[in-house]
């Protein structure tokens, strides 16, 4: 079957550096949804069906601003609600595994898809692998295996074969949202089409699995509303904003290096915010990932995918 993109490897460094600035901010904003569930002590339903709630008015304004822009096919915009729908099982899965390990653990665990990612995207398109990406990730993954305490009895976590079991499953939902969200805007539309798209194929995932468990709290209470508004803007608007602009940007790869920077500082705010307090091990861990996304980052040879639809006197 013939792939409708085109692969080039890029053998000199990128001098468009924005989609990059774009996946690291995006990835520090996202670094905080952990917190703020936490912080906000409702269930896993309802954190994700408010994260998506509150954030929809604001992302349908950003989408009105540009919609004439907006030219994207019906194929794509079913695409990006599928990824919403994925993006909610990921979250429920995510927070009731951050209440059994933790948010630092949990939201490492659910960042494994830096090895799913590149092995869906080269089974399904194609995307082969630069020599800096294939030397990286082993330094990825040691760095991965150290940061959940290798069994060492410091390591924080009280409930932690459950909770790595579901935030194993959360972590194959988050790779096949990232792909089909990837997927939803290869024309390069304005992010807040794909993002609104994905926040209405969420919003109605959440509600069902919410009504359908019970465990849908319409009326939390305050101080809890003002973390998941901060859940809802400072995460899914700003983060995935940015994200969003780089996804159809950069490489599935890259982006989902670039991503790793969530779990690391997530260990970090949980242990200033949350005193979740990791151990040695866990500290080398979170340096070796680090180095993994410094080595992608600044090598300059990576594999770059380019829609082939696209010509070069299009605009995005």
């Amino acid at each position: 079957m013939p792939s409708d993109t085109s692969i080039t490897d890029i053998a000199r460094p990128t001098t468009n550096l924005q989609p990059l600035f774009a996946a690291f901010t995006g990835a520090g904003a996202i670094s905080f949804a952990a917190i703020f569930f936490r912080l906000s002590g409702v269930s896993p339903t309802t954190g994700a069906f408010y994260r998506m709630a509150y954030a929809l008015p604001v992302v349908t304004l950003l989408w009105l601003r540009v919609r004439r822009l907006d030219q994207r096919p019906v194929s794509h915009r079913a695409m990006a609600m599928l990824a919403g729908g994925l993006l909610t099982a990921d979250v429920v899965l995510w927070h009731a595994s951050i209440e059994m390990i933790g948010a630092g653990l949990a939201t490492l665990i659910v960042n494994s898809q830096v090895v799913i990612v590149p092995v869906f995207t080269l089974i399904l398109f194609g995307e082969r692998l630069s020599r800096p990406v294939i030397a990286a990730m082993p330094v990825v993954m040691v760095g991965l295996a150290l940061i959940t305490g290798v069994g060492q009895p410091d390591s924080y976590g009280d409930r932690p074969l459950l909770g790595v079991v579901l935030a194993a499953a959360a972590a194959f939902m988050y790779s096949g949202f990232l792909i089909a969200y990837r997927r939803s805007n290869r024309t390069l539309a304005p992010p807040a089409g794909p993002l609104l798209d994905v926040a209405v194929g969420a919003a109605i995932v959440a509600t069902i699995a919410g009504i359908a468990t019970g465990s849908l709290d319409l009326a939390p209470s305050w101080p809890a509303h003002g973390w998941l508004i901060a859940l809802a803007l400072g995460v899914q608007v700003i983060g995935w904003f940015a994200i969003g602009y780089a996804l159809p940007r950069l490489p599935a790869v890259q982006t989902s290096f670039a991503i790793l920077l969530q779990p690391s500082l997530t260990l970090i705010w949980g242990a200033m915010i949350l005193s979740e307090r990791a151990s040695l091990v866990q500290g080398a861990g979170a340096a070796l990932v680090l180095t993994g996304i410094l080595i992608v980052s600044l090598s300059g040879r990576w594999v770059r995918q380019v829609p082939a639809s696209r010509n070069t006197s299009s605009k995005g």
